[in-house]
């Protein structure tokens, strides 16, 4: 038996949830400053405050301030109040904003890589299959559409576009498009046959999510790039 549809989107709409999480955590590192405070907070035993983050680096405390609850807001940083005098009740004081690395965990590499995301399908594919009796294949390919169509429907900018920020690298090759990087080059490698087509369907799932793209993903193994190939649609 086949679990709901609501349940399919409802995983479907967590997973690009999280996905769309990492990419906001990503670039919150990007701009320098605040990558500096983030490294800072993270080297220390204890939660810093504002006016310590900003002594360190030499930064004004409102700087400080405003780079420190952006990292909060991307939840690279927890915020924790504490009273530093030691003192407690009337008098006391207000205790202090402080910062210390959260037990999230955001990988940036280069080539741009998303094993995690590929992770949670396989994981979701065996699940389901393990709780409904359907080949693991079929969820797979079924997941991996749900979400790339989700992943389209949550961006407003053009299909090349979105495949840029999730690592595919895509370049014009005439009327086509090649994709320079494949986002899970190691477990492709290991596992062609089962990663390429939860790729392709990931790729078709983002095409018919993007319903202006005008192109169609194909396999097309090549040394060097991705095993998709988009092929204008006919």
């Amino acid at each position: 038996m086949n679990a709901p549809k609501h349940a399919h989107d409802a995983d479907t709409k967590a997973d690009a949830s999280v996905v769309e999480a990492d990419v906001s955590a990503v670039a919150a590192l990007d701009e320098p400053t605040r990558r500096r405070l983030y490294d800072h907070v993270v080297r220390q035993p204890a939660p810093v405050s504002r006016d310590e983050a900003a002594a360190a680096l030499g930064l004004a405390r409102q700087t400080a301030a405003f780079h420190l609850d952006r990292l909060a807001d991307a939840e690279l940083l927890d915020v924790v109040y504490e009273r530093r005098s030691g003192r407690t009740g009337p008098g006391a004081g207000r205790p202090a904003k402080l910062y210390r690395r959260s037990p999230r965990q955001v990988a940036v590499s280069l080539p741009d890589r998303r094993y995690e995301l590929a992770g949670r399908l396989l994981t979701q594919a065996v699940e389901e299959s393990d709780a409904t009796g359907e080949r693991v294949r079929d969820v797979l390919h079924r997941k991996a559409e749900e979400l790339g169509e989700q992943l389209a429907g949550q961006h407003d900018v053009e299909v090349l576009e979105l495949l840029e920020r999730y690592g595919f690298e895509p370049c014009r090759e005439g009327d086509a498009v090649v994709l320079a990087n494949c986002p899970f080059h190691a477990l492709a490698r290991e596992h062609t046959m089962t990663v390429c087509g939860m790729n392709l369907h990931l790729l078709r799932g983002v095409l018919r999510g993007s319903r202006e793209s005008g192109f169609e993903a194909h396999l097309a193994p090549t040394p060097g790039r991705c095993c998709v190939r988009l092929e204008p649609a006919v």
